[in-house]
């Protein structure tokens, strides 16, 4: 019993860990699938990041700051698409152009706005997303087993944890079980097919960007919200670890659930690892803080087995 009190709040930090991960993976799913490389989700989610902390600073609301964060998400995924779809640039120069824009701007529009160096100022309690407790929690709190899983795991988080979650099965269902999923999955492999059967390759394109600055945005929006403020880099690669993550998951939505998770279990469980001796010898802290990381090269040198893209992806047509 005493290693399940131990494994409850790792697998709860893990939740919270996993949810920016997941939200910009998913994002990353849907912009691949239908054939556009987004290497800028670092980019986007950073520049959501700092338009809530600071709109929510100045408004003393979390929700008019999730809507400044989601909609400048959703300007630089436009930004993307104008460059890689309209004007058929290289979506990886576009993309490692959307992360310079957004890791310069928020330093330079947070210097000018608040004078903190980048930083924006703390955001009050009342400017924040608070945990929500799922019904019942209360009452079943010291049923053995069962009850600390749905009380101290399931219960207790922010909405857009619970958002993050449901997002995958609403992403399953629309890409594998309606029109508009085929559609944009067949973007992503034959374009000219689609376009032969009528289909504009460039709205379903467009589209999908959206739903991936959305997406990214909210990302963003956790980030904010969790640290009550912006500060310079906070996103500290995530973005690119998701996209590893979407590598990894084969660009299955079920499959980049259980991949952020494993992520989030790892940024989650370094607190509990460090200085602890394994087979006579002391793991470095920093060792443990660099597995994330450390996964990310590994998975991206394709050493975790042979990862088919979609056909078509970073092909303008």
């Amino acid at each position: 019993m005493e290693f399940f009190h131990i494994l409850i709040p790792i697998l709860d930090s893990t939740l919270r860990y996993a949810t920016p991960l997941l939200l910009a993976c998913l994002a990353g799913l849907y912009s691949e699938r239908a054939g556009i490389v987004d290497i800028g989700l670092e980019g986007k989610m950073l520049g959501a990041a700092f338009l809530t902390g600071g709109v929510a600073f100045v408004t003393g609301s979390i929700w008019l700051g999730l809507l400044a964060g989601v909609a400048g998400s959703v300007a630089l995924s436009m930004l993307h698409g104008v460059a890689s779809i309209t004007f058929r640039g290289d979506q990886l120069i576009s993309g490692v152009a959307i992360n310079f824009l957004a890791a310069g701007l928020s330093i330079v529009i947070g210097s000018a706005w608040f004078g903190l160096g980048g930083r924006t100022p703390s955001l009050p309690s009342s400017a924040r997303f608070h945990d929500i407790t799922l019904p019942f929690a209360d009452s079943v709190a010291n049923v053995p087993i069962l009850g600390p899983i749905y009380s101290d795991l399931l219960s207790g988080h922010t909405i857009l944890v619970y958002v993050a979650l449901i997002a995958v099965p609403v992403t399953w269902f629309v890409l594998f079980r309606t029109r508009f999923g085929l559609r944009l999955r067949a973007a992503g492999e034959n374009p000219a097919a689609v376009d032969t059967a009528g289909v504009s390759v460039v709205k379903l394109r467009y589209s999908a960007i959206i739903i991936a600055g959305i997406l990214c945005g909210l990302a963003g929006v956790y980030l904010a919200s969790f640290a009550a403020n912006f500060v310079k880099d906070m996103t500290a690669g995530r973005g690119y670890i998701a996209l590893a993550a979407l590598i990894f998951a084969k660009w299955r939505p079920w499959q980049a659930m259980g991949t952020c998770i494993l992520f989030g279990f790892l940024a989650a469980a370094a607190p509990y690892l460090e200085n602890k001796s394994f087979m006579g010898f002391e793991v470095p802290s920093q060792f443990i803080d660099a597995l994330p990381y450390l996964l990310t090269v590994i998975i991206l040198a394709g050493f975790v087995g042979k990862a088919i893209p979609p056909r078509a992806g970073g092909s303008p047509t």
